[in-house]
């Protein structure tokens, strides 16, 4: 209890910050402080920038000097401080899920929240498959601010994002000078170097450059170097008499190891279950990535035979230009940005279908009287005792997961026009704007099924199976160049392009207390191009024996291959379109106070997401329904905003209901790894609080968000209409509290949830979590900070996700996990 009493007795302001922007440059927030009440400017996912007490929103803003004293590195790091979002950030540093308020997180990325880069998407949809939108983000010095707006206008000023908009803000020179910080890992291989500078060339000239590098194994034992590369940014802003332009650019390549699913042990009830380590396996700090699994060898997107570096992990590359100009012409403010990116890299990763034990799992896969043997690492030729392999007699059935990602090049253009007139005593504010976007998908899945034990520290192995006979089922441990483990198919491409075009507009009046106004949206999409793959039918195999070693003989392995039908494409062809609308009312009861309600109604496109399903005609390339290509989030909010001094205070009830078509990765019934196909409605409603309080040197901050969720329908499994959607607590919580003077700051930053479950099926229960986070800072002299901080500080065991419905006979499941205690030194030289 003493956790929710400290939620509810605090209040913030320190972390969870308000921004400021003048209307001349309203992408550009600075924090401030004062002990007297102020302007609270926001301008993410709303008309115009206005004080945030005058606006029908939910709105919250985090200062990059508050982002780092976290050590927050990671897009998860930051976005898991914000009130009403969920985060499951257990892949690491990308690919992690999130949500907002109870919508639902069926897949990995984020379908219904979109990621922005200085107020454009890094992704014109969030959760393609196996690609998030975080994978193409980094957090570094530049960051000057985080903007974050949860539903209302959102869904009208940003097109698929009815869930809410999270704005990463860049610096742009408006402070003279810079910094180099040097950071190294305390019991952990990782080392980083951050840097920025900014500053006038002239009168009207400014400019801002930065970036990172890094490299080591990382939070995780993985036996290599998983992590390698960095960021560079820079932009120029030439300051005009009636507004501004400015030029701007990032080049990110950068690799990181891909966490994902691993063994846990789980004994007593789905009720009240424990989880705990297996032997030789921490899921806190180990994964099954190993230096002893250096290579996938598999058929490429040509058919031709490669081998790829598991070393490379998640690789995003992406080179971005923009233009980015504000300007005053008769009465009309005139914003508009623009931003090309190239978006290339790959994405792999260890994915354990099964972990069971090996006298179990060998004559499945081999027959009765399997040998085993390992086949990579120091003990290769060795044959294994299944009953006692590295004290937990236990062997994985793996997918070595690939996507070549050959082009996700995105093209975004949003220009607006704002005018206030004086009427009848009040502001009426009208802006007008079209959004156009090109979203390009170019994609290869390739996937390999392997056998390796199940050992920590980096070191599991391939193992080789042999029938009682003495007969090879594997390859060097491959079992099949292809997902046969699971499914003749999922050996896919995707040549396809995306266009959305979408005009807005919006109306706000306000005078004196009131404010009041609405907004539209008409978003129209459409898709356009090819795919490829076995599982479109009409002749085309998935599977084809051939002799990948080129040694004249082709095994059993290398009859499970995967084939590409090239020469068969499937066409892609279909559209769609819906409206987006927004309205709301906000009261200024005094100075320090306002209330405020808003409904609203927004959609999301598909993209990819009926591709491959029984929604989508590969004869025609269209939908059988267009409504299958978008789903809609229809939601509802009212709260009160307090502000006076050193204290903000919010509190918000809402409800949403969300329509859903989609693909989740669960088990069966009967303990299978599948790919479930949804389509449902789930209901939410629930209350938001943020608060912060500011004494002196001493401030705290926190936020909770009590959910309460349901599936309301479901087409293909009315059984689970009523229950409570996968991974979704009760509740959501975030504090900091932190003591800062002119030499040093020393405070502790708290998330965690309650538990939720397992499933859809509400059988299995994962149990809650807190997280302690520390951080102290000590000022050697004006430009010499010397900073320490702790992730996880008392090495909680926190689960995301598992993916059975229930405990298995073998008490073994598959989960994922956040990383254990992480500590980290730096040095940071400011000039």
């Amino acid at each position: 209890m003493t956790k929710y009493f400290l939620l509810l007795a605090a209040a913030p302001l320190a972390l969870i910050a308000p921004a400021q922007a003048r209307d001349a440059d309203p992408a550009e927030p600075t924090a401030q402080q004062s002990a007297e009440p102020k302007q609270e400017v926001f301008s993410t996912g709303v008309a115009k920038g206005r004080d945030r007490l005058d606006q029908a929103t939910s709105t919250s803003a985090l200062r990059g000097e508050e982002i780092e004293k976290l050590d927050a590195t990671s897009v998860a790091q930051v976005v898991r401080n914000i009130p009403g979002i969920r985060v499951e950030a257990s892949a690491g540093v990308a690919n992690n899920s999130y949500t907002i308020r109870g919508l639902p997180l069926a897949s990995i990325g984020s379908k219904y929240l979109q990621f922005q880069e200085d107020g454009l998407p890094i992704l014109e949809f969030g959760d393609f498959s196996f690609l998030g939108a975080d994978m193409f983000l980094r957090v570094d010095a530049n960051l000057k601010a985080v903007e974050a707006i949860r539903g209302g206008s959102s869904s009208t000023f940003a097109s698929n994002a009815p869930g809410g908009v999270i704005n990463f803000i860049t610096k742009t020179g408006e402070e003279e000078g810079g910094a180099i910080s040097a950071t190294t890992g305390i019991g952990e291989e990782l080392y980083r170097i951050d840097f920025d500078y900014g500053g006038r060339l002239s009168d009207t000239l400014r400019y801002q450059v930065g970036g990172f590098y890094r490299e080591g194994e990382g939070a995780r034992a993985t036996g290599y170097s998983g992590h390698r590369g960095g960021q560079f940014k820079a932009n120029i802003t030439k300051e005009l008499p009636n507004g501004y332009i400015r030029l701007h650019g990032k080049y990110l390549d950068d690799r990181t190891p891909a966490y994902y699913f691993a063994p846990l042990r789980v004994t007593g009830t789905n009720d009240k279950p424990v989880y705990e380590n297996i032997a030789n396996f921490d899921i806190r700090h180990d994964t099954m990535l190993s230096a002893n699994i250096p290579t996938q060898v598999t058929r490429d997107g040509t058919n031709q035979v490669r081998s790829f570096d598991m070393r490379d992990g998640v690789n995003p590359v992406v080179k971005a230009v923009g233009l980015e100009s504000q300007i005053d012409v008769a009465g009309w403010t005139i914003t508009e940005r623009f931003r090309f990116a190239d978006i290339s890299g790959q994405m792999l990763q260890n994915f354990p279908l099964t972990i069971a034990p090996a006298a179990g799992l060998a004559p499945s896969l081999g027959g009765p009287g399997a040998t085993l043997s390992y086949a990579t690492g120091p003990n290769a030729g060795q044959a294994i005792n299944p009953l006692t392999v590295n004290g937990n007699g236990l062997l994985a059935a793996s997918l070595l997961m690939n996507i070549q990602v050959n082009s996700l090049d995105n093209m975004t253009n949003d220009i607006r026009a704002s005018r206030v007139w004086d009427v009848a005593g009040g502001k009426l504010t009208f802006t007008a704007g079209f959004y156009k976007s090109r979203q390009s998908v170019n994609t290869d899945w390739l996937f390999t099924s392997v056998i390796s034990d199940v050992h920590g520290e980096g070191s599991a192995a391939l193992v080789n199976i042999r029938t009682a006979g003495g007969i090879p089922q594997t390859d060097n441990g491959v079992f099949a160049y292809s997902a046969a483990l699971v499914t003749t198919g999922y050996r896919r491409k995707f040549d396809v392009e995306f266009d959305t075009n979408a005009p807005y507009g919006s109306v706000n009046f306000h005078i004196g207390k009131v404010a009041i106004g609405g907004s539209i949206r008409f978003n129209s999409g459409k898709a356009q191009g090819s795919i490829y793959g076995g599982e479109l039918g009409g002749g085309r195999t998935p599977i084809v024996p051939f002799d990948v070693n080129g040694d004249g003989t082709v095994t059993p392995a290398e009859t499970r291959a995967g084939f590409l039908p090239l020469t068969a494409p499937a066409p892609v062809d279909f559209e769609y379109d819906y409206v987006s609308y927004t309205a709301g009312v906000n009261y200024r009861v005094a100075e320090e106070m306002a209330v405020f309600a808003r409904y609203s109604r927004g959609g999301r496109g598909a993209a990819t997401g009926p591709l491959f399903t029984p929604a989508y005609d590969p004869i025609s390339g269209g939908l059988f329904d267009q409504a299958d290509g978008y789903d809609l989030v229809k939601q509802a909010e009212g709260g009160v905003k307090f502000r006076k001094s050193n204290l903000t205070l919010n509190l918000t009830g809402f409800w949403a209901s969300t329509d859903e078509r989609n693909m989740q990765i669960n088990t069966s019934a009967a303990g299978v790894t599948q790919v479930e196909r949804i389509y449902r409605t789930y209901e939410a409603y629930g209350l938001e609080f943020e608060g912060g309080y500011q004494y002196g040197p001493f401030s705290i901050t926190a936020g909770a968000t009590w959910t309460k969720a349901e599936i309301a329908k479901d087409q293909f499994n009315p059984a689970a209409v009523g229950n409570t959607p996968r991974h979704q607590p009760d509740l959501i919580y975030q504090t900091t509290a932190q003591y800062e003077d002119k030499r040093f700051t020393v405070g502790a930053n708290i998330v965690g949830t309650t538990g939720s479950f397992a499933q859809d099926t509400n059988q299995l229960r994962l149990p809650g979590y807190t997280l302690v986070n520390g951080f102290a800072q000590v000022r050697l002299t004006e430009n010499v900070q010397l900073s320490v901080t702790a992730n996880n500080l008392f090495d909680t065991l926190a689960l995301t996700d598992v993916n059975q419905a229930a405990i298995p006979a073998t008490g073994i499941v598959t989960a994922r996990a956040l990383n254990g205690r992480t500590v980290a030194g730096s040095v940071r030289f400011s000039f």
